[in-house]
């Protein structure tokens, strides 16, 4: 009860809300690294994943360094980079990107793959050409499994984006090393609350993308497969 109390104290501290270290300041910082990191991932493997799963080639190879890539040690591949190129942002969004590219592309890839022959071939029948099949057809099919992609790589990039902090960025990352460095266990607890909380409103983001950008009878299709 004790540690509750401590942390709604420490919520509740108009000092916690102002200055370049306080909540407003550390949690802009945090959707700025970990929204960069989602969107240079979708770039780089929605692409990919469109292009394997469309025409059939690399696939075997696309999902083999993407297995390979989500299992690289994310703090690893981060200190790796900084020993490479320095201290600094860069090195945080490109081992955000290592993280979140992996599932974006797999997802798109199979996603792609997964729509049924019958609906292409009656695409090919009605006159449609290779991009039109693409862009109207197996992308609208394939946007459920293209978002679940996307929603996973989002969550785990903000909570992996707290190792910024460890290499000098700031983020919601400080409240949790600073916390450690100080033993200020009100402190570190208070920073995982809002990852966490952040985690929470991806998800509640990504559940409204679903509703705005999936056709309803996909959405029903999607959950009676479930």
């Amino acid at each position: 009860m004790d540690i509750l109390n401590e942390l709604v104290a420490w919520f509740s501290d108009p000092a916690q809300w102002t200055g370049p270290a306080g909540i407003p300041a550390r949690m802009g910082e945090h959707v700025y690294y970990s929204l960069t990191g989602l969107l240079i991932s979708a770039v780089i493997a929605v692409p990919i994943g469109l292009f394997t799963g469309h025409t059939g080639m690399g696939g075997f190879l696309t999902a083999s360094l993407a297995n390979f890539a989500r299992a690289l040690p994310t703090i690893g591949v981060l200190f790796l980079i900084v020993l490479a190129a320095g201290i600094g942002l860069a090195p945080v969004i490109a081992a955000l990107v290592a993280l979140a590219v992996p599932p974006i592309l797999v997802n798109t890839h199979e996603g792609v793959r997964g729509v049924e022959p019958r609906l292409k071939d009656a695409a090919l029948g009605m006159g449609m050409r290779g991009g039109e099949v693409l862009f109207k057809l197996e992308l609208p099919v394939a946007t459920p499994l293209i978002l679940i992609g996307m929603r996973t790589a989002a969550v785990q990039v903000v909570a992996t984006a707290t190792i910024a902090a460890y290499v000098g960025v700031g983020g919601l990352g400080r409240y949790i090393v600073d916390g450690q460095a100080r033993q200020d266990l009100t402190m570190m607890l208070g920073g995982s609350v809002l990852v966490v909380a952040l985690a929470v409103v991806t998800t509640l983001l990504f559940a409204g993308l679903r509703r705005l950008l999936v056709a309803p009878g996909l959405r029903a299709e999607a959950a009676a497969a479930r």
